[in-house]
């Protein structure tokens, strides 16, 4: 083995291309920039929800159960210490919300999308038909 070519293997341009050259394979992939729109997407929604919770659902449950400052206000005390366990209720309606729209979406929404195309057969190829119409053809000799 000649010593030199292991060195022009390490050769650190060459590497960096390289490895430049992976990523741009790996970024411009369609599923990665899919993958993108979809996370920009789920933050954007995340916001709408935890703004429809913090705004409108848990004000309307403070009205409806004691507290000074609504949800916001509950709190337990020990001691010293106070506990805000309707800050944390509020974040518990929030998943559980985000959770059965994602439910809905992906099970009942794209389950549906799924079932659709699943449900009409692709239409026979040309070499199908023409070999469909021959086995029919030589069945009617036989007969």
């Amino acid at each position: 083995m000649d010593p030199l070519k292991s060195i022009g293997s390490l050769d650190p341009a060459r590497r960096a291309f390289s490895l430049l050259e992976e990523f741009k394979n790996f970024a411009l992939k369609g599923n990665v920039i899919d993958l993108a729109v979809g996370v920009i997407i789920g933050a954007a929604f995340g916001k709408i929800v935890d703004s429809l919770v913090k705004h409108i659902l848990m004000p309307l449950i403070g009205m409806l159960l004691p507290g000074e400052q609504g949800y916001i206000g509950w709190k337990m005390a020990f001691g010293a210490k106070e506990i805000p366990f309707g800050l944390f209720l509020g974040e518990l309606v929030n998943f559980v919300i985000v959770a059965f729209a994602l439910y809905l979406f992906i099970v009942k929404f794209l389950g549906l999308v799924m079932k659709a195309k699943q449900a009409a057969p692709p239409a026979p190829s040309k070499e199908e038909t023409l070999l469909a119409e021959i086995r029919d053809l030589l069945k009617a000799q036989r007969a």
